[in-house]
């Protein structure tokens, strides 16, 4: 009796939990983790000033916010993911040329 409930339970949990996640964009945020570790690294390694950093850190976040406002409705649509990848292909493109700029800290 005990084993069907845990089963019952498990099952449950299995299927209401990509209901309860909501909109997911794996490929968005692995990018955004890395964008954010390159900018990281830039600034610690003196390739980014601490003003580039901030620029390049507020860049991401706008990204991140327009995201979330994306996820609002309750689904990321193929557009709006191919919109957030053009955003952060921008901010790569970004992130490069202030790090390989004469600029050091």
């Amino acid at each position: 009796m005990i084993g069907r409930v845990v089963v019952a339970v498990i099952l449950i949990m299995t299927f209401a939990a990509p209901v309860f996640a909501g909109p997911k964009s794996p490929g968005v945020d692995r990018r955004e983790h890395k964008q954010k570790q390159r900018i990281k690294q830039g600034i610690k390694s003196g390739a980014l000033t601490k003003e580039e950093g901030r620029a390049l850190t507020a860049e991401q976040k706008a990204i991140r916010a327009k995201e979330r406002e994306m996820k609002s409705d309750g689904s990321l649509t193929r557009e709006e993911r191919k919109e957030l990848h053009q955003d952060l292909n921008e901010a790569s493109k970004n992130i490069a040329e202030q790090k390989h700029d004469a600029e050091t800290r």
